[in-house]
């Protein structure tokens, strides 16, 4: 499970005048608030008639992702930043609402490996045909439609215009919104693969990507279980890597260069680098426990000094006296051993780097 907050597109679609869209939208946020607000979700209210979206009109295809209005930026920066989707549906003609399909249609790669929710309302089928209707567009898009739903008959929970109490209709609410967190934790690997498609890992279905301060709660573990057997083999628990707090790992992830590897959601492994003085510092190299001696760290040691800075003059790196595994990876990749100050019982290892050379863009 992430430890990411999920954020919920909430999408009003009926653009009817005085229609019951809104009241059945406001229903639902305000009946998973609470569990919202406990689970990290974020809710996102948008209703489609406030986006001003005319007929598609953007003359390349969807999956070009050129857009040329503005409109449809706005809209594709909308979807994009969201990690699931629920849709308040009407049922208009046993089908969902033109308004809708529209909207589905200005984009494409927004939408794939995002979960899509249905609250339907409607009178005999309680807008179940319109969800139905839905999910033929939306798995052609790659959104991954629940299996929860809610459906409201308005003849039975409508009085007045609002909708009635209902104890078992509010439970359904919160499951809709628990099983969206769930599949949208669980998909969340797709999605962050279909953002960065050229950073293709050593394992195969492996890819990298820059960690950011969103990424502080993957790092904090990797690095307690990384470091550990630096602490054993040196005889000391002053080690930074294992008794930073959050706010300082993001901190530093904010200030260098840190790249992760990722399989299936899981951190495998990650480095950082800065330049400092006209040096290019290499740190907190580290690989899961189960997966040593396959590589991964030689990788990501090449991977982080490729990106240095063009007027470098040699890499620096740290590690523990004691730590021979390290040392000997060092050694073996042309790092040799100096003189130089730094944290106590540790060591320096640098290597000078080639004047001509071709900056990667890992």
């Amino acid at each position: 499970m992430s430890t990411k907050s999920t954020r919920v597109l909430v999408l009003t679609c009926s653009t009817r005048p005085g229609g019951l869209g809104p009241s059945v939208t406001r229903w639902w946020l305000d009946t998973v608030a609470e569990r919202a607000a406990k689970s990290g979700v974020e809710l996102e209210p948008v209703a489609l008639g406030d986006l001003d979206l005319p007929f598609l009109d953007e003359e390349e295809h969807p999956s070009s992702g050129i857009y040329k209005h503005e409109h449809t930026r706005r809209w594709s920066a909308l979807v994009d930043s969201v990690d699931a989707i629920v849709a308040v549906i009407p049922e208009y003609n046993f089908g969902m609402p033109a308004t809708l399909k529209n909207a589905l249609d200005y984009l494409s790669a927004e939408w794939a490996w995002k979960p899509i929710g249905f609250v339907s309302y409607g009178n005999t089928s309680a807008g179940t045909r319109a969800v139905q209707h839905a999910k033929q567009i939306v798995t052609a898009l790659r959104l991954v439609p629940l299996g929860a739903t809610v459906a409201i008959r308005i003849g039975e929970a409508v009085a007045a215009g609002r909708l009635r109490a209902n104890a078992s209709r509010d439970e359904m609410g919160v499951a809709l919104l628990e099983e969206l967190v769930r599949v949208a934790n669980a998909l969340r690997p797709l999605r962050e693969r279909l953002r960065d498609t050229t950073s293709a890992g050593p394992l195969a279905g492996s890819y990298t990507r820059r960690l950011t301060p969103d990424d502080a709660e993957e790092v904090a573990v990797l690095q307690r279980c990384c470091w550990v057997d630096e602490a054993l083999l040196n005889d000391t628990l002053d080690i930074p890597a294992l008794r930073e707090s959050l706010d300082e790992v993001r901190e530093w992830l904010a200030d260098w260069h840190v790249r992760g590897l990722w399989l299936d959601a899981r951190l495998l492994g990650m480095v950082r680098a800065r330049a400092v003085d006209g040096d290019w510092q290499i740190g907190r190299l580290g690989v899961v426990p189960d997966l040593r001696g396959r590589g991964l760290g030689r990788w990501l040691l090449r991977g982080a000094e490729s990106v240095a800075d063009a007027d470098t003059r040699r890499v620096l790196i740290f590690t523990g006296a004691n730590s021979t595994r390290n040392i000997t990876l060092y050694e073996s990749e042309g790092y040799r051993r100096i003189p130089v100050a730094g944290p106590a019982g540790a060591v320096c290892l640098t290597k000078a780097m080639p004047q001509e050379r071709r900056k990667g863009s890992w």
